[in-house]
C-alpha cells in the first residue's frame, strides 16, 4: 500500500486498528467516529495520495475472515464484502454469478483486482465501478452491520443516496439472487485493454418472472435502470419458445435504453452525447442478444 501523501508530503493516519471480526470493526468505528474503514484501499489511497482525504484513523478490514467468502441462503448467495475482484473472477464464482465475475475480471490490472473488494466498490460508489450495474440489475440487497445489529437495504438505495451508512456501520454482506439464467456484463472503455468504463451494462434474464433487468453504468452518478425499456422488451420475448426476439426489436431495445439513459441536453445535441448514446445502444443490444442466445 502506498504511503499517504498530502499536499505537503507524507501524511500518516494517526491510528490504524486491525479488527479480527465484524463486531470488533463496529466497536472500533463506534469508538472513533472520524475513523475510515478500509479494505483493499485502491480508491481510498488514491484520494489520500491526491491530498483529497486525510483520515484521522483507519479501521482495516483485511483480517476479517467472515467477509472474505460466500455462502448459500434460501436461493441467494450471501457474498462477503471483503471478496476481492480476483476471487470473484475465478471459475467457481463465475458459475454462480457470471455477470459479477465478468465485471470483476474487467475491474483493472492485476494489482487492482487482487486488492479491490466488492464492499469497497459499493461504498466508494464511483460511477465507473464495474460491479455496480450488475448489482443493480440483480437487485442485490446489502446487509449492513452496525451498533444496533444488522439491517438490510437495496443496493440501489445506497447508490442513489436514499439510504446512507450511519455512524459505526459498514457493509458486511451482499445478498444476490441465484437466477440460474443468462446474465451479461459489457463495458466500453476509452482505450484498449482494462480501463475505466465510458459506459457499461449489466443485464440479467429472469425467466421465472418473464422479466429483463438492465442497468447502465458510468453515464451518471449511479447505475440507471431503464424500466420502461425492460418491460417493453420483456413483453416481446417468446419465453415459451426458446426466448426468441425479432432482430428489429433487439435494435429498438438498444435505442430505447440509450434514449432513456443519455437524454438530450439541449439543441443541437452535442457530438459527445450522440457518441455516448450510440455506445450505450450497442452495449444494451449486444448484452440482450448474448443473454437470449446463451
Amino acid at each position: 500500500m502506498d504511503s499517504p501523501q498530502g499536499p505537503h508530503g507524507p501524511q500518516a493516519a494517526q491510528s490504524v486498528t486491525l479488527p479480527a471480526s465484524l463486531d470488533e470493526a463496529v466497536a472500533a468505528l463506534t469508538a472513533m467516529p472520524a475513523a475510515v474503514p478500509v479494505a483493499g484501499g485502491t480508491d481510498l489511497m488514491a484520494a489520500v495520495n491526491a491530498g483529497l482525504l486525510r483520515p484521522a484513523a483507519l479501521v482495516g478490514l483485511g483480517r476479517i475472515n467472515e467477509i472474505r467468502g460466500w455462502q448459500y441462503q434460501d436461493g441467494h448467495a450471501l457474498l462477503g464484502a471483503g471478496l476481492t475482484h480476483a476471487r470473484m473472477g475465478r471459475p467457481d464464482f463465475a458459475a454462480l454469478i457470471p455477470a459479477l465475475a465478468a465485471a470483476a475480471r474487467a475491474a483493472g490490472p492485476p494489482q487492482i483486482r487482487n486488492a479491490g473488494t466488492l464492499g469497497g466498490n459499493i461504498a466508494t460508489a464511483a460511477p465507473t465501478g464495474d460491479a455496480l450495474p450488475v448489482l443493480a440489475a440483480l437487485e442485490a440487497v446489502l446487509v449492513i452491520v452496525g451498533p444496533g445489529g444488522q439491517r438490510e437495504i437495496p443496493v440501489s438505495y445506497l447508490l442513489a443516496g436514499r439510504e446512507m451508512l450511519r455512524p459505526g456501520e459498514l457493509i458486511g454482506f451482499v445478498r444476490v439472487p441465484l437466477l440460474h439464467a443468462p446474465q451479461v456484463f459489457l463495458k466500453a472503455t476509452g482505450r484498449t485493454g482494462p480501463g475505466r468504463a465510458v459506459a457499461s451494462v449489466g443485464l440479467v434474464l429472469d425467466p421465472a418472472r418473464r422479466g429483463v433487468r438492465c442497468a447502465i453504468g458510468a453515464v451518471a452518478p449511479m447505475p440507471l435502470r431503464p424500466l420502461e425499456a425492460e418491460q417493453w422488451v420483456a413483453s416481446l420475448i417468446d419465453w415459451d419458445g426458446g426466448r426468441t426476439l425479432a432482430p428489429e426489436a433487439l435494435e429498438a431495445f438498444g435505442e430505447y435504453v440509450a434514449a432513456a439513459c443519455v437524454p438530450d441536453q439541449g439543441e443541437p445535441v452535442a457530438p459527445g452525447v450522440l457518441h455516448l448514446r450510440r455506445t450505450v445502444a450497442v452495449l444494451a443490444r449486444r448484452a440482450l442478444g448474448r443473454a437470449l442466445t446463451s
